[in-house]
């Protein structure tokens, strides 16, 4: 962008537009890349950088948020993802994109619609107006939240692109060889040829954990990356974070819907498909799980997660229960149906209609 902006072209281009600039800004492959943690601070951290870059041109910049349903995938909920954002990176304007999936969440009625566009718009406005009441975080908490994100890129990295089973788990715990079957989306699972998770687009790839109970991009490596910049910084600069600074206190209430979503009992289930390779992994998943549950009730002061958002709460574990038989089912199905070699055809559709029964169940896909 400083490039852009130094162009005698581009910036007389800029100019016969009103000086106005978009900025397009990707979640997904950056999540699942390097992990939630990382993803979220990376662009919180450019947000800013381009805000004030923008500002020293003289150039008004509007934010594009490429956010997906999920919230491995970017989602979150609308008006808190708007106060999270950093001071100057709205100024009144913000562009978004809502997936197909989620459309009938948000718009399918005439009084929610009317509410998700009050929401989004009321936050815009607020943050827009109190901007200049509003202190940018304090050095410690930067400091922390960089280290945080540095540690939990490692772990998930360590875990997603080091570890030598991880592909043989992913391809047998999950149901993702069911999903490629599925004529959905406008485009393949792969951008290319090969089964390697750097080939998977974003979308199936959480689509698959979200199914498997596991859920695991929308949390792996936070808990270790908390954990890490708690020896560092101390425990009270994160709970200081989580009260006063309401980026942190967003991905802490994202992290704790998704992990009130997740069940690693059911989970355990499907680890078993993956024979050894589910052996040496879902330890790892288990254990950072429960470290960053920890994290997340400790900072929210919470005896049991969402227990700050009862209405939430009490929806996910009134649909939770219908949810369990349906992945139970398709924990047995995908046993038979990969035992004929991914022939039978029956089975196969009564896969399908597992897949759609659990993302109606836990209200994701992708």
């Amino acid at each position: 962008m400083a490039g852009l902006l130094s162009d005698l072209v581009c910036r007389a281009h800029m100019r016969s537009r009103g000086d106005r600039q978009l900025v397009m800004l990707g979640y997904s492959d950056s999540s699942k890349i390097s992990g939630i943690l990382a993803s979220r601070w990376a662009l919180w951290e450019v947000q800013e950088k381009l805000a004030a870059l923008a500002d020293e041109a003289g150039v008004a910049l509007t934010f594009f948020h490429g956010r997906g349903g999920t919230v491995g995938r970017g989602g979150s909920k609308p008006r808190e993802a708007v106060l999270a954002d950093p001071c100057g990176a709205l100024r009144g304007r913000l562009r978004i994109t809502e997936q197909g999936e989620i459309v009938h969440a948000k718009y399918g009625l005439r009084g929610i619609a009317d509410r998700t566009l009050e929401l989004v718009t009321g936050a815009v406005l607020e943050t827009t107006v109190l901007c200049s009441l509003r202190s940018r975080p304090e050095p410690a908490w930067a400091a922390s939240m960089a280290l945080a994100a540095r540690a939990g890129r490692e772990d998930y990295q360590r875990l997603v692109h080091d570890h030598p089973a991880f592909h043989d788990y992913f391809r047998l715990a999950t149901p993702i060889d069911v999903i490629e079957r599925l004529e959905i989306g406008s485009r393949p699972a792969s951008r290319r040829s090969g089964r390697g998770v750097e080939n998977l687009r974003a979308i199936p790839w959480v689509f698959a954990w979200t199914q498997n109970r596991h859920l695991l991009p929308a949390w792996f490596g936070v808990g270790r990356g908390l954990t890490e910049a708690a020896v560092i910084h101390g425990p009270q600069t994160l709970q200081d974070m989580a009260t006063r600074w309401p980026f942190f206190a967003n991905l802490l209430s994202d992290l704790a819907m998704v992990l009130a979503k997740s069940d690693l009992e059911i989970g355990a289930r499907y680890a078993a498909l993956a024979g050894p390779a589910g052996d040496e992994i879902f330890p790892i998943v288990r254990a950072r799980w429960e470290e960053t549950r920890e994290w997340v009730l400790r900072l929210r002061e919470e005896q049991e997660l969402l227990d700050r958002e009862p209405a939430l709460q009490e929806g996910i574990r009134l649909r939770n229960p219908y949810v369990d038989p349906i992945s139970l089912l398709q924990v047995d199905l995908l046993a038979r149906w990969r035992a004929t070699d991914r022939q039978d055809a029956d089975l196969e559709r009564a896969l399908f209609e597992t897949v759609r029964g659990i993302s109606q169940g836990l209200q994701n896909t992708g």
